[in-house]
């Protein structure tokens, strides 16, 4: 496999440890300006040839692979996904959006809150689970994608992933710095530069989020199973300061403090849960470790669903805990927790919440860090970034570029920015993404090329763009009116539209190993509530997702689409090549364009 991969990626060999513009751009567009300026006048054909053109599990698993010319090793179980997945999951989320959450949005009804968004989460879950098992490889959702929805889906996809990871790793560093400050008998801002020149947003310098993201880079970097059992230590200590947390927390509750339940009623509550749809995100970090576990068909599964099973229960004792001991509008956003220990004059219980919210959210930092560098070294691998990226070192194992460019990007973000501005665009980016991979779910299902008829291909399309139009015009009508009457008619055509799926579109393949259950019930579901959260976002944050969606469409026309062409034409010669036939046999299916002729 090995020299497979060096044939087809010859431009991306490795110079020793020198790089070069061929590390980068080794594709024959960009050979020369007259290569370049002739690629961007075929734009239009190739833009075309990328939308149709849909990847295989075959190519995902051997092609892309060898890509990076040295394999992943394999050293994960179940037991290291179960820890990976709380590791990544309980930390800042908890810690700190839920005391912003409950003050300012739902009050002591935050639980209802995660109950929602936990719900969301592990229907989202469910659809990963079945991609992981099936297609174990280090791309996580922008593989799937790819396989299912094509290229061009999986390209958009992939931009709002990089941002997810990148955001949501500023936003706990960020965190992590609060609760040190708590720790040391600060305030947060304490640690902080405060810059009066830049906008209030923006302003708040935390040197201390960019050191700690830097120490996170080079645990990543170093091992894989050695970040799996720094975290798996971290992570107990973690769950035995949470049990601390719960059992003295509610020793010390009072009922009252539930009194208004839910002061900013039911708006409030989804409110918040599509903001705390943030705490849940760490979970698909854990699917790109796939290429690294042993028994994917067994260990996925149970690590994932295992570990948002246990996360969920946490995050609602925690979150009923918090509200018990303190009045919702006295808590403190920063802090809450450690504050809430002084309130009911267990002053030196906050040190010890302070140091278990530290141990979470490095946990999160760690696994974060393992779960970005993979999704960007298998976007790399079909050339959609610089093919430098998909590296992998071959003494360590890891992808020691990507870890590095992405937690960069993470601690320049996290330098300037605020956390609740950090959480929201996060929340959009993570649900966008979910509702796509419930989709690639239905199409994996309900179609294959050559086999399932067009009538029923039609009848798919049809169904999937009625689920999604019902879901949309909830989810408007949720954000711009206060009324019920759109809600009796929307809710019912999605569900004559799952319903008619069921039963009018016969499957056209069935999961080898694992599958989502209650198809097509299940991920119709799961998009219908992603979207439905969405409509509880703010409009500043859907502008900052609409401008970073622009800024990736701008790379990809000028840059990706012509990358990634040339590197998908090249492979089909090469196979052509191999395989000893004269016609060029594509290596990605789904391609109902012919090639643009090059030369």
């Amino acid at each position: 496999m090995g020299t497979r991969g060096d044939a087809i990626e010859e431009g991306i060999r490795r110079r020793g440890c020198s790089c070069s513009k061929d590390d980068f751009l080794p594709e024959e567009s960009f050979k020369s300006w007259g290569n370049y300026v002739k690629a961007l006048k075929d734009t239009p054909s190739r833009l075309k040839d990328r939308v149709v053109t849909r990847s295989n599990d075959s190519t995902e698993l051997v092609e892309m692979k060898a890509r990076s010319h040295h394999e992943m090793k394999k050293t994960l179980n179940w037991w290291d996904l179960i820890w990976f997945g709380l590791g990544a999951v309980v930390g800042a989320g908890i810690f700190v959006l839920t005391g912003i959450e409950a003050k300012n949005q739902a009050g002591p009804a935050v639980v209802l809150s995660y109950v929602v968004s936990g719900i969301s989460a592990m229907l989202s879950v469910f659809c990963y689970t079945e991609f992981a098992v099936e297609i174990p490889v280090a791309g996580g959702s922008f593989a799937y994608l790819r396989v299912e929805l094509g290229d061009f889906v999986a390209f958009i996809a992939a931009g709002n992933i990089l941002l997810e990871y990148v955001v949501g790793q500023a936003a706990v560093s960020r965190s992590w710095t609060s609760y040190f400050a708590t720790l040391c008998n600060h305030k947060p801002d304490d640690f902080r530069i405060v810059a009066g020149a830049l906008a209030d947003d923006y302003n708040h310098l935390d040197p201390i989020a960019v050191f700690v993201i830097a120490c996170i880079c080079v645990l990543a970097v170093t091992s894989t199973k050695g970040s799996s059992r720094l975290n798996y230590v971290a992570s107990i200590v973690h769950l035995i300061i949470i049990a601390f947390i719960i059992i003295a927390g509610l020793a010390n509750s009072d009922a009252k403090n539930y009194t208004p339940f839910s002061p900013f009623g039911t708006r409030g509550v989804f409110k918040a849960s599509a903001v705390l749809f943030f705490a849940y995100i760490g979970f698909d970090a854990v699917s790109t470790m796939a290429e690294e576990t042993k028994n994917p068909a067994r260990d996925i599964p149970i690590g994932l669903v295992g570990s948002m099973t246990l996360t969920t229960t946490l995050y609602c004792l925690l979150a009923i805990t918090l509200c018990l001991m303190q009045p919702y509008d006295q808590i403190d956003v920063d802090a809450p927790f450690s504050v809430a220990f002084q309130y009911v004059g267990m002053g030196w219980a906050k040190y010890l919440v302070a140091l278990g919210a530290l141990k979470g959210m490095t946990s999160v930092l760690l696994v974060g860090a393992v779960g970005q560098a993979r999704y960007l070294t298998h976007i790399a691998r079909t050339h959609m970034m610089p093919p430098w990226l998909a590296l992998v070192n071959d003494r360590t194992g890891t992808p020691v570029n990507a870890t590095v460019v992405m937690l960069a990007a993470s601690a320049i973000i996290a330098f300037f920015t605020k956390l609740d501005i950090l959480a929201d665009l996060l929340s959009i980016s993570t649900l966008f993404i979910f509702m796509l991979v419930a989709i690639a779910i239905l199409v994996r299902r309900y179609f294959v090329r050559g086999e399932t008829s067009k009538s029923n291909q039609t009848k798919l399309i049809v169904s999937i763009l009625v689920i999604l139009a019902a879901s949309i015009a909830t989810a408007v009508y949720w954000a711009t009116s206060d009324g019920w009457i759109l809600y009796a008619i929307s809710v019912p055509i999605w569900f004559l539209a799952t319903l008619g799926l069921h039963i009018f579109v016969p499957k056209a393949r069935n999961p080898k190993l694992w599958g989502v259950p209650l198809v097509p019930w299940l991920p119709s579901a799961s998009i219908a509530i992603n979207i439905f959260l969405l409509g509880s976002i703010d409009k500043a944050s859907f502008a900052r997702f609409g401008i970073w969606t622009l800024v990736m469409l701008v790379y990809y026309l000028f840059f990706g689409l012509h990358a990634s062409y040339d590197t998908a034409k090249e492979s089909e010669k090469l196979r052509a090549e191999e395989s000893g036939v004269d016609q060029i046999q594509k290596v990605e299916e789904g391609s109902s364009v012919s090639p643009t002729k090059e030369g």
